[in-house]
């Protein structure tokens, strides 16, 4: 639509089904590359897609014509079935059902992209049901902490 102007950013957060430690080293950053290019399919414009071996975070830009969910169901589904298609595990491989969503602003993406970025080093110190929890307190949102992780029963 002409005269249409926006900045919208959003910073997701998603485990592996059962927050299994399977994103491998070996692939892991060529699974963090197709993420990027599966959101850009969609419209939206990827900052950064980086995680460990249980979860990722994904920060991009989005339209206000394209729903969030719907760039994550894309993500997600297309990424589990790259995955499977190229045989990088010995069993089936999913997502965790759901996703954490923090919107942000422009001035606040330095910070972001650096938080995404060093991954690895962050987790040294914090697990991610600890992040993700920080995550929704920081936030305010409000959470029943027996249905968040629900998928390990």
């Amino acid at each position: 639509m002409p005269n249409t102007y926006y900045q919208n950013y959003a910073h997701t957060v998603f485990p592996v089904k059962y927050r299994k430690a399977v994103i491998h080293p070996d692939w892991q950053s060529k699974l963090f590359g197709v993420m990027g290019n599966l959101i850009n399919e969609t419209s939206s414009k990827t900052v950064i897609v980086n995680g460990v071996e249980d979860h990722v975070h994904c920060l991009f830009g989005f339209r206000p014509a394209v729903s969030i969910s719907e760039v994550m169901k894309s993500v997600k589904a297309r990424s589990s079935k790259w995955i499977n298609d190229n045989n990088l595990l010995t069993h089936r491989f999913e997502w965790q059902k759901g996703f954490g969503c923090f919107t942000c602003g422009y001035s606040q993406l330095d910070r972001i992209y650096k938080y995404i970025l060093n991954q690895e080093e962050h987790h040294k110190k914090m697990t991610f049901r600890e992040e993700y929890l920080m995550f929704l307190k920081k936030f305010e949102i409000d959470y029943d902490e027996r249905y968040i992780f629900h998928d390990l029963i």
